[in-house]
């Protein structure tokens, strides 16, 4: 208290109805200008988290599940490529691997008029990819797309790092509750007819779940808390706004505790939510 005495540094969480006077380059849902309050700064900050961490959390689901049964392919070109990607990715620290995505994005992309075109719609450029929605298709004018929905380079890149490298450990622990089902239970399936994919979507997935859903609960809290580490590419999360908040106002324990207060709400919901859909599959 007299350290911020001195420095003529008011404590209190007043600070939060001033203006903000800076801009922020993207907003997920709110609208935001300079004139805005630093409550509606930080509000922004934290939709921008929430987005890439549900966004993040669905792609990682859908490709660490992919990668998991490819693991247990017979096929052996499957099994060791995605062998070889889940030990590659988990062996790299994810800060470098979102320094690399935004460097493909940004500087070995090509620009809009040259834009990549891989399927009918999507464009892939050093601005950012471009994805058509059911009421329109993004058009070129002028030096950029409009039209459709839209990912900046430093979304796009925070997005793919934390997916991919969470889906290296999801991979794995779909696997290990594939493992962890009787094998009389897939043998008992063959004998009564069922092929092998039905034999895994009906036999075998529902009773690992049971045994995947805990270790999964981690995995989505670590890719919700490892988006903090947007700050490092420049995409305006929650942490990048309260620390332009703080450099401000002088408001270091109020901004630190603002963070770590969302983090443990996010995580705890997180957790609720997961815990609840673990007892309803092992009711089920």
């Amino acid at each position: 208290m007299a350290n911020l005495e001195e420095r003529r540094i008011a404590s209190g969480f007043g600070f939060l109805n001033r203006e903000a006077g800076f801009e922020i380059g993207e907003s997920a849902f709110l609208r935001y200008g300079a004139a805005d309050s630093y409550l509606r700064a930080l509000f922004v900050g934290l939709t921008n988290t929430l987005a890439v961490a549900l966004i993040g959390i669905v792609a990682a689901t859908v490709l660490g599940t992919f990668i998991g049964l490819c693991r247990l392919s017979k096929n052996f070109l499957l099994r060791t490529l995605s062998g070889t990607y889940i030990e590659f990715i988990r062996n790299v620290p994810l800060l470098v691997q979102l320094f690399f995505w935004y460097a493909i994005i940004t500087e070995g992309m090509p620009g809009p008029r040259d834009a990549l075109s891989p399927l009918p719609g999507v464009f892939l450029s050093n601005r950012g990819i471009f994805l058509p929605t059911l009421t329109s298709v993004p058009e070129l004018q002028g030096f950029n797309f409009v039209g459709g929905v839209s990912m900046t380079p430093e979304f796009a890149a925070l997005l793919i790092g934390l997916a991919t490298y969470t889906a290296a450990f999801i991979a794995e622990t779909v696997r290990a509750g594939i493992l962890a089902v009787d094998r009389g239970q897939t043998e008992a399936a063959h004998a009564l007819g069922l092929t092998r994919a039905q034999t895994l979507r009906r036999i075998v997935l529902p009773q690992a779940l049971r045994v995947i859903v805990p270790p999964m609960t981690n995995q989505y809290l670590n890719l919700t808390k490892n988006s903090s580490l947007a700050v490092a590419i420049g995409y305006p999360d929650l942490v990048s706004i309260a620390n332009t908040t703080m450099n401000q106002t002088g408001q270091a324990i109020e901004g630190v505790a603002i963070i770590m207060a969302v983090y443990l709400t996010i995580s705890l919901s997180i957790s609720a939510f997961m815990n609840w859909y673990n007892a309803y599959v092992a009711f089920r």
